[in-house]
């Protein structure tokens, strides 16, 4: 039997301003020993200020996957995801819009924006769970992710 090579630990950063939702998402995440840091931001500007290490995310870690929402105040999803494509430091991290938005003109923004994937948040927790179980597994044993630097 053929052993699966050992992965990194995943570090994921939540972009999305209802508390609940993410609450949510840190437990559903809890159990999944790939999942090695989980941070969350309320919003886009704090999501940029995060990734490119601004005050006050000066010692912010550089996260392998960054799951953003879409309609937030300030910046939105887009905008995040627009912002992360043009920055070369950033462009390589992948995106993941978790939304509540199932409109066809979302998905179709958020692929020709540059998003890897385009997942409609479950209503139920359980579900939710089930997902995350699901997504870790294949953003940690199916797919390669680029090395996070510095």
């Amino acid at each position: 039997m053929t052993q699966e090579p050992a992965t990194a630990p995943l570090s994921i950063l939540v972009v999305d301003d209802n508390d609940d939702d993410v609450l949510l998402l840190r437990e559903s995440l809890r159990d999944q020993p790939a999942v090695n840091v989980l941070h969350a931001v309320r919003d886009g500007e704090e999501a940029m200020a995060f990734l490119r290490r601004q005050a006050p995310f000066t010692d912010a870690p550089r996260p392998g996957l960054v799951l953003l929402d879409i309609n937030m105040p300030k910046m939105n999803g887009f905008e995040v995801l627009h912002e992360m494509k043009i920055d070369p430091l950033l462009r390589a991290i992948p995106v993941v819009m978790l939304t509540t938005s199932n409109r066809e003109a979302d998905v179709l923004t958020a692929y020709t924006g540059g998003a890897c994937s385009y997942v409609s948040k479950p209503v139920s927790f359980d579900r939710l769970k089930q997902m995350a179980a699901h997504f870790v597994r294949y953003w940690t044993t199916v797919s390669r992710i680029p090395a996070v630097e510095g």
